[in-house]
């Protein structure tokens, strides 16, 4: 009697009389024994048998001696072996055969995972092989009979792009020597790149620091694909960038560490113990990637390759999967991901881009210096557009090199700064290339923000004034609110968003109701900038950023708003379709006030004075006010366009130039002719002693540059002013406390950023300010089984610390920071090399102050920051006697 599975039919249609054995009995008698004698196996050895009845073969027993992937070597061989045998003219067929039939076929690309458990993981245990059970056919898509087949879990690895020098200098590397190789590749997978090639690129880079390194290993990729794939261009950007939107389009993954941990359990055969100690070893959702690819001994089904299209459109899916179902649906694309990664390499970059810490350091400026230099050199194979030849840029020295790079440098940030989408940027460089159509046709657009221009940082009002000094600027209240950039269209369409792109339409529906009743005649369509500041409308007293902070982020009703806010207007970039970027700040601000209508408590102007570095004390009466009614300081902004200003020696600028100044004779002193050499004084009269040299600095414009940090813009906050500054650091780690805090986290680790080497680099440990209510709110956030912490054996590798703290938290929030002074440590390498070769530097007496809500960790203060403040500390510190303070009794 034939079984209800569903069979293999032979040739000559003869059942077989046999029962079907699947892989449960082949491995069962395994599971089950466990003290077997040596002679015992010997003889079960001898008495295995394969009988054929009919034309079918059965196996009775298993060899119990042999190794889990011995014994299923074997298998396949007796297996391969019968099929060669003829039975009346037909194959034979094996109940082993048919019992792989009894999957139904569903699907081509899914997988059986065998792999054999470590046996460190469990010195006493039986080696065991785990098989799981799909609901889907594993081998209807591999064209070929359905025999039991097995795959190294890396076989054929992707050697062909593995081998291509991405590392070497871009005016030596040549794509086709590669693109004719990597095309007949790409053939069996549509003509599409591979996500191998990717992944090769992420290697070479994640192995240098050196940031000319990085671009250079970028733009080689890039010049591939532009020349090799140019649809695959745009996905390998995004990729590479840790993304796969612009923050203004709410595309999120939305995949928690269990979606991913169950993808690693079931693809490479781990157990809940196995997964929690390489994740206790490595603390990198992609180290253990890595490292449980590797211990996979084999499967039974060869990988598809993974293309880097084809992973693109994957994670959108992920993004756009909505609603029922959604999450199973999602946990299928992330198992399918990691089972056709080939190779542990491309396991691990595969989960850290789905989970969103590829910490590869091709940050947004490196990406952009790379796309810039990439289409400099090379263009697809349907363009026209002009070209540089490597070999002639080859010939130029390193200042001509870098003077040939900086022009496409600049065009395509500032495309980017004022369109920042790559699905925009990328797109308009395949068709024209770096030419200045490109920043015409990535020119502003309404709802799409802008990337805002940001202020320089001084430390008080002297320096400000210094900076300053023959320019007229306006000062401004730089209100403690959120920063905000409203567009409305010609149909009335508002949209808001914030510093970092993201949008606030709906956390702010008091705000659009408001536009339409401060249009002036005339207005269609404008880009305004402004704070919005909470406010109590009846008295107009300000409130602080926290009461702000407690408004609804979604969802928001007009009705159920209790915190009601006031628009501060300070700028204007686009007004009836004409981009005002390139206007005076004079300008911009008069149009801004003479065409909006003022409602008082709702929306006006910035509290300003205009004024010049010789209103010494207006401007710090001004300060004074500012800081009188809570704001945080004031801004401080050039009005009018001027020519550079020379500067005196010594460092005192020449007074009273605040008009155009005159075209001045050639100095009596002749520049420098030859590099390294100093030319000789030429005076004109031999008898008159030659006149000092002057210098000139950077111009200060009073144009609007989005996406830069110009002295243009300087900011004085009332911090600044006070003896003790404040850091900008991020929480990376915390041991238990002591006494009544033992249920809480203190102290805290905290570190700066190092944006070199995209490197966190431990400062201090904190202890004070904290209050028992953020104790316990920081301890939830925090938990020990909560995603946001990693045990403190597994010390991320983008984390510099020599100590290991109980638990490592996951970088997410900036903390502002107050302390005494800085310190040289021998136990934190913060700055280290900036101020001393052999220590680093650390604070003293830090104090939290609060959660800079304001700030992501990108913004967080640099370790050049840092040293910069122990520089300008020992400035102030006494010369004579003068010693490196070094307190290591004090030192957190």
């Amino acid at each position: 009697m034939s079984t209800p599975s569903k069979r293999r039919k032979k040739n000559d249609y003869q059942p077989s009389p046999q029962p079907v054995r699947g892989l449960d009995f082949f491995f069962g008698k395994q599971r089950a024994k466990t003290d077997v004698k040596a002679e015992e196996a010997e003889q079960n050895d001898a008495n295995i048998c394969s009988s054929q009845q009919g034309g079918q073969g059965s196996i009775e027993e298993v060899e119990e001696t042999l190794t889990d992937e011995q014994l299923a070597r074997k298998l396949q061989a007796e297996w391969d072996e019968q099929d060669r045998i003829p039975t009346n003219g037909h194959t034979v067929e094996t109940a082993a055969e048919a019992t792989v039939q009894d999957i139904k076929a569903d699907e081509s690309d899914d997988l059986y995972a065998v792999s054999v458990k470590d046996e460190s993981e469990a010195p006493n245990a039986v080696p065991e092989v785990e098989v799981e059970k799909p609901v889907t056919n594993a081998f209807s898509g591999l064209g070929k009979k359905s025999t039991l087949t097995l795959q190294s879990a890396s076989a054929e690895e992707d050697t062909t792009s593995s081998a291509i020098p991405f590392d070497q200098s871009p005016l030596t590397f040549d794509p086709q020597k590669y693109v004719p190789d990597l095309k007949r590749q790409w053939a069996n997978e549509g003509d599409q790149a591979t996500y191998a090639l990717l992944t090769h690129c992420f290697v070479l880079v994640n192995s240098t620091q050196s940031r000319i390194k990085i671009v250079d290993t970028l733009v080689n990729l890039l010049r591939v694909l532009i020349e090799g794939d140019p649809d695959s261009l745009l996905p390998a950007v995004w990729l590479a960038t840790n993304s796969i939107s612009p923050p203004y389009i709410d595309l999120e993954l939305g995949l928690g560490g269990s979606a991913i941990s169950k993808a690693l359990k079931k693809v490479c055969g781990l157990d809940n113990g196995g997964l929690k100690k390489l994740y206790d070893k490595h603390g990198d959702a992609g180290d253990v990637a890595f490292e449980a690819k590797k211990r996979q001994s084999v499967t039974l089904r060869k990988p598809k390759p993974l293309t880097i299209k084809g992973v693109f459109d994957s994670l959108v899916k992920v993004a756009n999967s909505k609603g029922q179902g959604s999450v199973e649906a999602k946990q299928r694309i992330v198992e399918r991901l990691i089972q056709d990664a080939r190779g542990a390499e491309e396991s691990r970059y595969i989960v850290r881009t789905l989970s969103q810490h590829l910490r590869i350091g091709a940050v947004k400026t490196t990406m952009l210096i790379a796309l810039s230099r990439a289409f400099l050199l090379s263009r697809p194979p349907n363009a026209d557009f002009e070209t540089r030849h490597p070999s002639t840029m080859s010939k130029l020295s390193k200042q001509d090199l870098a003077m040939a790079w900086a022009p496409g440098e600049e065009l395509v940030k500032a495309s980017f700064a004022r369109r920042p989408n790559y699905n925009d940027l990328v797109p308009t460089l395949l068709e024209v290339g770096i030419a200045p159509e490109l920043l015409q046709r990535c020119g502003l657009a309404l709802h799409i923000p802008l990337r805002p221009m940001l202020g320089g940082i001084t430390r008080d009002l002297s320096e400000m004034l210094t900076k300053l000094t023959g320019r007229s600027f306006a000062c401004e209240f730089k209100y403690d609110g959120q920063r905000a950039q409203v567009h409305c269209d010609e149909s009335g369409r508002v949209s808001i968003f914030s510093r970092h792109n993201e949008v606030m339409t709906d956390k702010y529906p008091d705000l659009v109701a408001l536009i339409p009743k401060i249009r002036g005649d005339g207005i269609r369509s404008f880009i305004m900038e402004g704070e919005v500041v909470a406010i109590d409308r009846e008295s107009g007293y300000l409130k602080p950023f926290q009461i702000l902070a407690n408004r609804a982020r979604k969802d928001v009703v007009i009705q159920s708003v209790k915190v009601d806010v006031c628009l501060y207007a300070f700028d204007l970039m686009y007004l009836n379709g004409e981009e005002l970027l390139d206007r005076p700040f004079r300008e911009r601000r008069e149009l801004l006030r003479s065409l909006f209508v003022e409602i008082p408590n709702h929306f006006t102007w910035v509290r300003s004075m205009d004024a010049t570095s010789a209103d010494e004390e207006a401007v710090e009466e001004f300060f004074k006010e500012a800081t009188g009614i809570k704001c945080e300081g004031i801004m401080v902004k050039v009005l009018d366009n001027l020519p550079d200003l020379e500067i005196a020696p010594g460092g005192d600028e020449i007074e009273g130039l605040t008009v155009p100044i005159e075209p001045k004779p050639p100095p009596l002193i002749s520049k420098v002719k030859k590099k390294g050499k100093a030319a000789k004084p030429k005076a004109t009269d031999p008898t008159d002693p030659p006149e000092p040299p002057t210098s000139r600095r950077k111009p200060l414009p009073s144009t609007y540059h989005p996406d830069k940090r110009l002295d243009a813009w300087l900011k004085v906050k009332k911090d600044y002013t006070t003896t003790s500054d404040t850091l900008d650091l991020i929480p990376v780690g915390a041991w238990h406390g002591q006494g009544r805090k033992n249920a809480w986290w203190s102290p805290i680790l905290l570190a700066c950023r190092d944006p070199s080497t995209g490197t966190l680099q431990v400062v201090t440990k904190c202890i004070s300010g904290f209050t028992d209510a953020f104790y316990k709110e920081n301890k939830l956030k925090y938990s020990e089984e909560g995603e946001n912490t990693m045990p403190g054996s597994s010390r991320p590798t983008y984390i510099e610390y020599g100590g290991q703290p109980t638990v490592w938290f996951q970088p997410q929030e900036v903390w502002e920071m107050a302390f005494a002074d800085i310190t040289l440590s021998p136990t934190y390498t913060a700055a280290l090399g900036l101020v001393s070769q052999e220590r680093g530097l650390s604070m003293r007496f830090p104090r939290f102050l609060k959660v800079r809500e304001d700030k992501s960790i990108e913004e967080a203060s640099t370790s050049e920051f840092l040293a910069s403040l122990y520089r300008k500390q020992e400035a102030r510190a006494p010369k004579e006697g003068a010693k490196p303070s070094v307190d290591d009794d004090f030192e957190m």
